[in-house]
């Protein structure tokens, strides 16, 4: 991945964000004047959505122009964020899903219940569309990234298109069947979807508390971007092999955990001489390489072919006799 990739992924993001927050305007304006508590809902569900990937990106950003943010890296893959806006924006997001919760069960239980309206409609599916564009290109952009951040792309897709699909049905069908044709059961329809809008959003709020909690998995980049860093560790004079090389994107930065053999024969320190200064030529040569972990083995060949340090300490003879 270089700074190209790196740069089309951020701006995907930022659209993304953008984008969630304008629908959140647009249909929290829309259902405010319609009276669509369903349509309310939605609206706060693609703000949650927007918060989510905000907090994300934020609190990993740092100002000063090419540089990046360390963060500590476990050897399990996940990255330890930095919880403060993690926790407001899930706090905010629990008190937004009950406080819809909580009006959509009082207007069930009062029976004081109005139909959606054209403009509630109009807005679900504008929405839809515009939602549809947006994802289209974050996902074929990630896709062209190359490091397997589109499947998560499609799985915060997938809910968001629950939510408004739920929210359309329950509009749609309070509007048309309850409002002009004076089903007055339908009408309750509204209501339901928001209460249904509002579960996803409460779990919205939780995992985004469970991913500050437990850390985020860091998405792990295929073998074939993986390349470029093999080569040049092996360029580094006393690196007999590059044995294991694992990275992990971690916001707009790459961790390295990288594992060297060196000739058995050299002592520990020149060992460590060799890992720095791999570890320099990475840093120095990929500017969005981070944290660079690495270890150092001695190299074994192993059965059937022999250095030539084990023919020379080896008293059993290697020919038939």
């Amino acid at each position: 991945m270089n700074e190209k990739y790196s740069s089309q992924k951020e701006r995907a993001a930022w659209i993304g964000i953008a984008g969630d927050f304008a629908l959140a305007l647009v249909k929290g304006g829309a259902g405010y004047f319609s009276g669509s508590k369903a349509l309310i809902a939605d609206a706060l569900y693609s703000g949650a959505d927007a918060a989510a990937k905000l907090a994300e990106v934020l609190p990993w950003r740092i100002e000063g122009k090419g540089s990046h943010k360390k963060r500590p890296i476990a050897r399990d893959g996940k990255s330890k964020r930095e919880p403060f806006l993690s926790v407001v924006f899930a706090v905010l997001i629990l008190m937004g899903g009950l406080q819809i919760a909580f009006s959509a069960i009082r207007d069930l239980t009062s029976g004081n219940l109005n139909p959606s309206g054209e403009l509630a409609l109009l807005t679900i599916c504008l929405s839809l569309l515009v939602k549809e564009v947006i994802f289209q290109y974050q996902y074929r952009s990630s896709q062209k990234v190359g490091n397997g951040s589109h499947a998560a792309y499609a799985d915060n897709h997938r809910y968001s298109l629950y939510t408004s699909l739920t929210v359309l049905i329950g509009a749609a069908l309070s509007t048309i069947l309850g409002g002009y044709l004076n089903w007055h059961p339908l009408l309750y329809l509204d209501p339901i979807a928001a209460l249904l809008a509002a579960c996803l959003i409460l779990r919205k709020g939780y995992l985004l508390i469970l991913s500050t909690i437990h850390g985020k998995e860091s998405l792990e980049l295929p073998h074939e971007d993986s390349v470029s860093f093999i080569d040049t560790v092996q360029k580094v004079h006393g690196v007999i092999r590059v044995e294991h090389l694992k990275a992990l994107e971690d916001g707009r930065c790459v961790n390295l955990h990288v594992t060297i053999s060196v000739n058995p024969r050299i002592t520990v320190l020149e060992a460590r001489e060799i890992a720095d200064c791999a570890k320099k030529l990475l840093q120095h040569r990929f500017v969005h390489v981070s944290e660079v972990h690495m270890d150092t083995v001695p190299y074994e060949p192993g059965y059937p072919y022999k250095s030539n340090y084990e023919l020379a300490d080896s008293e059993t003879p290697t020919l038939l006799q």
